[in-house]
C-alpha cells in the first residue's frame, strides 16, 4: 500500500525549482553544500533548508565530515512516486489500447447502407 503523506511531500518538494535544479546537480555525483550554493546567488543557509527538505522526503541524504557537509541522491528516493504513477499508467494504457481496438474495428467495418447508395449513384 502507498504511503500517500510520502508522495505529498515528495511533490512538495519537487515543486520547488532550486530543488529540482540541486536533484539535477546531484544526480552527476555527489557535491558539497558550497558546491550546490555557488550558481544560486544565495544564502548557505538558504540553500541548507532547500536541502533539508529533499533531505526529510528520501530523495538526498547528507553527510558532515569535519566542516564539510556533503550531498548525494538517494537512489531509492523517487521510488514511492515512480510506483504511485505506475499505479495510475497501467489502467490508462488499457483503457487506451481498448480504443484503440474499438477505433481498428470500426475501421475495418464494412460501410453503412447509405455510403454504399451514394457510391451508386456515381
Amino acid at each position: 500500500m502507498l504511503n500517500y503523506s510520502e508522495i505529498d511531500s515528495i511533490l512538495r518538494a519537487l515543486v520547488e525549482p532550486t530543488r529540482r535544479q540541486i536533484l539535477e546537480k546531484l544526480s552527476r555525483g555527489p557535491a558539497t553544500v558550497s558546491q550546490l550554493a555557488e550558481p544560486f546567488g544565495m544564502t548557505f543557509a538558504a540553500v541548507l533548508q532547500h536541502l533539508q527538505v529533499l533531505e526529510a522526503c528520501g530523495l538526498i541524504r547528507s553527510e558532515k565530515i569535519g566542516r564539510v557537509r556533503t550531498c548525494r541522491i538517494e537512489p531509492g528516493g523517487l521510488a514511492p512516486l515512480a510506483d504511485w504513477i505506475a499505479e495510475r499508467r497501467i489502467p490508462a494504457e488499457r483503457h487506451l489500447d481498448r480504443l484503440g481496438q474499438i477505433l481498428a474495428e470500426t475501421d475495418q467495418s464494412p460501410p453503412k447502407v447509405q455510403d454504399q447508395e451514394k457510391d451508386e449513384q456515381t
